[in-house]
């Protein structure tokens, strides 16, 4: 039994110095009932679900075009940085691996301040019905 424990405590030494990872890891990464301003988020529409899950790069010194989102969204900023802005001036700074609970039916707009690429993956619960971005006319 002692030379099994030892063994055992081994193996979990060499893969900690190995890096490999031998379990499965769970990280919550968002739970919330609010959007990144603290708006309440609203209740899924009606009708047919559809999920869209969008991968987005924003090229350096870009600023995306003013718009909102009529359907529940989240994403994860894989690389890079981006700075979002509300109609009301809320901001939010985004840096690789955080998270974003997107605003709903609220006008707001991204930009990359930075010389490098910005990439997100943005995760989108609506219905067949509705568009995920409506862009607005500036």
């Amino acid at each position: 039994m002692n030379k099994i424990i030892v063994f055992l405590s081994f193996i979990m030494v060499l893969s900690c110095k190995t890096g490999k990872i031998t379990e499965i890891q769970v990280e919550k990464l968002a739970e919330t009932t609010k959007s990144w301003n603290g708006d309440t988020l609203p209740n899924y529409p009606t009708g047919n679900p559809k999920i869209t899950v969008l991968k987005i790069t924003i090229p350096p010194k870009t600023k995306l075009h003013k718009h909102y989102h009529p359907v529940i969204n989240s994403g994860i900023l894989l690389k890079g940085e981006l700075t979002v802005v509300d109609i009301d001036d809320n901001i939010l700074e985004l840096k690789e691996g955080d998270v974003i609970v997107e605003l709903v039916n609220k006008i707001h707009y991204g930009i990359n301040k930075t010389n490098k690429p910005a990439v997100i993956v943005v995760f989108y619960s609506g219905t067949e019905d509705l568009p995920i971005t409506v862009v607005e006319k500036d």
